[in-house]
Formats: structure tokens, C-alpha cells, sequence
């Protein structure tokens, strides 16, 4: 579970008996709390550099309410974000929240977990009877801080009991003993972030092990749960070929003896914009990220800004590489996609 070195908590925060648990877990602790007026617009985390407030940023739980009563979309994994947490302690060179979670990646988490949930099924009503689809780690790794918030167990709970609703989030971290024998329903997909050993070694910062990850992955094949990998992002290098299908075979392996009754894959090829550039610079200088726009094709994104992807031609590589990959070691599985 993710220890923080300081805590924030708005003052409406302690209003909820969650808010008040959480205090007193952090308290038995030692963990200095600070009271803040918004868990948006936070002062008092140290860092004078970008990469000292990075990292500083990194250890710090925030304890709020979620006010806002929308919930953004999330193609093309599911029709909505469920905004359970925010940030995550792992430092992974690429990551995408480069762009949005700003200088300071403060981990945020919100103590109405009921008050989210009950506009989850606001637009699952407003859906029927088409079954909608909520992504819980849009903005996120939701695992580490699950120890205080319990906001996965709560809501896979709820989905459980809802025939027009379905959650899936995905994770890179391991501590998922809570989650086992909670009445899932087959309406709650686990995913785990896998890559190449080498990409892990290099850009993927205080996260567990690939080995860690896959016997975690295990634990939820054998807790009967909807089970999927999203490999990403991918990289193309001298060895990937080979270094991904070794990573796909030893996955083909462990999960011989916990076949997945439903099992499914999302590959990501690695993508970025100019301005995560800029974020990845400042914090990792030394990174040995491939970021050289000259080698890349620019591309509108979903949400109306520019990013660098892959060749036309590089991406049928990924596409015919993965594609004869799984169909040869998991013919049964779904390919989700792969971007």
C-alpha cells in the first residue's frame, strides 16, 4: 500500500466517516496532515526543481470530495472515465498524465465514493438497455491507495448487483488480496500493464516486477474474475520482437494452470505530445525515451490536441506481429485493440 510522506485533506473531507478513518489511519502512522481548501489547487508540497517537485508530488496523498457531476469519456476502452483516484506513486518515464496532472502529480483520492457511484448509474439508466462500460484507472492506478478508501472493493461490488452496467480498470501494482472474494458477477474486468523486461527496467520507476505482476494476474484468473493485459507502451527497438514474444510466452505459460475463463488484450504503441515532451525532459533529462519527432508521424488525438505516433508502416508491424502472436498462443482471447 502506497505510505505517503505528508497528507492534505479539505475540510469537507471530514465531514464523511471515510474522510475521518482515513485521518486516523494516517495519524497512527505519523503522517503530517495539512488542511487544504481544495484538493484541486494544492500549496505546501515541497520541490524548488521540476524534478524534486515531481518527485515530491509523487509522495503526497491528497483527501477530497468530488464535486463535479460529470464524468469525461474514455474511448476506446470504455464510455466513461469513473473517477475514483488520481496519479499513482510509480514513476514511469512515458506516462501519459505527463500532459494533464501538472507539475506537482499529487496521488488524490475522494471519500464519496457512494456520490460517484450514484451517477455511475445515472448513466447506465440513461443508457438501457445498452450495457455501459466505466474505465476506473483513466487518470490512475487505483491499487495503491485502495488500502485507504476501499473505493475498488465498494464499487465492484456495485456493478456486481447492476445488469446494465460493466467496470474495468488496470493496474501495475499487486496488492489485490481484498478484491478476490468479492461478488464480482464476471462484471468487473481486472487488467495488469505489462511490457518487455527492458522497457520495465528502464522507464517503468517503483512499480513491481513483471514475475510480480503476472502471479498477481494469476490470483484474479483463479478468482474467476474477467481478465486482460494491456502491453504498452509499445516500443520499437532492435529486440522487440523478440523481447515482446518472450514476454507473451512466459504469460502463455504461467497461465496454464489458471486459465482466464474471459481473456482479453489492448496493445498501445508508444505516443507523445509535445508538451509531455517538454514535462519528461525536465523531470528525466537522462531518459533514453525515443522522442525525436523527426521519426514520428503527427496525428489530432481524441481530445483535439496533436501527438507523435508511429509510421503507417511500423504500426503494421505491431498490428501483424501482436495480431499473430496472440491468435497462436491465446486463440481464444480478444484483442480489444491495438492503437
Amino acid at each position: 500500500m502506497f505510505i505517503p510522506k505528508r497528507a492534505f485533506f479539505e475540510p469537507q473531507a471530514l465531514d464523511y466517516p471515510l474522510g475521518q478513518k482515513i485521518l486516523k489511519q494516517l495519524k497512527e502512522t505519523h503522517i503530517p496532515i495539512t488542511i487544504t481548501g481544495s484538493h484541486n489547487r494544492v500549496t505546501g508540497i515541497p520541490g524548488k526543481t521540476s524534478d524534486e517537485a515531481y518527485r515530491e508530488g509523487k509522495k503526497t496523498l491528497v483527501v477530497g470530495v468530488r464535486k463535479s457531476k460529470t464524468f469525461q469519456t474514455c474511448k476506446p476502452s470504455a464510455h466513461y472515465q469513473l473517477p475514483l483516484t488520481t496519479s499513482c506513486p510509480g514513476q514511469c518515464e512515458y506516462c501519459y498524465l505527463q500532459t494533464t496532472l501538472g507539475k506537482k502529480p499529487y496521488l488524490r483520492i475522494y471519500v464519496n465514493t457512494d456520490d460517484i457511484l450514484a451517477k455511475a448509474l445515472e448513466y447506465i439508466n440513461e443508457r438501457k438497455p445498452e450495457v455501459t462500460y466505466f474505465e476506473g484507472a483513466a487518470t490512475s492506478d487505483p491499487i495503491p491507495t485502495e488500502g485507504y478508501t476501499g473505493a475498488l472493493a465498494k464499487t465492484i461490488a456495485f456493478f456486481g448487483q447492476e445488469p446494465y452496467g460493466r467496470f474495468r480498470f488496470v493496474t501495475k501494482f499487486t496488492e489485490i488480496d481484498s478484491l478476490l472474494n468479492l461478488p464480482h458477477n464476471n462484471h468487473t474486468t481486472i487488467r495488469f500493464s505489462l511490457n518487455s523486461a527492458s522497457v520495465i527496467e528502464k522507464f517503468e520507476h517503483h512499480t513491481p516486477s513483471l514475475d510480480k505482476r503476472i502471479v498477481t494476474a494469476q490470483k484474479i484468473a483463479a478468482a474467476d474474475y474477467p481478465l486482460g493485459f494491456i502491453i504498452g507502451p509499445i516500443f520499437i527497438y532492435d529486440q522487440w520482437r523478440l523481447e515482446y514474444g518472450a514476454l507473451l510466452e512466459k504469460l502463455h505459460d504461467r497461465l496454464q494452470n489458471t486459465p482466464p475463463k474471459n481473456l482479453s488484450f489492448e496493445f498501445i504503441s508508444h505516443r507523445f505530445t509535445k508538451r509531455a515532451k517538454e514535462n519528461i525532459l525536465a523531470v528525466f533529462p537522462d531518459t533514453q525515451l525515443p522522442l525525436n519527432e523527426t521519426e514520428r508521424q503527427f496525428k489530432f488525438g481524441q481530445f483535439g490536441y496533436g501527438k507523435y505516433v508511429y509510421r503507417k508502416e511500423e504500426m503494421n508491424e505491431i498490428k501483424t506481429f501482436f495480431t499473430e502472436k496472440i491468435n497462436t498462443l491465446f486463440p481464444l482471447a480478444n484483442i480489444d485493440y491495438i492503437i
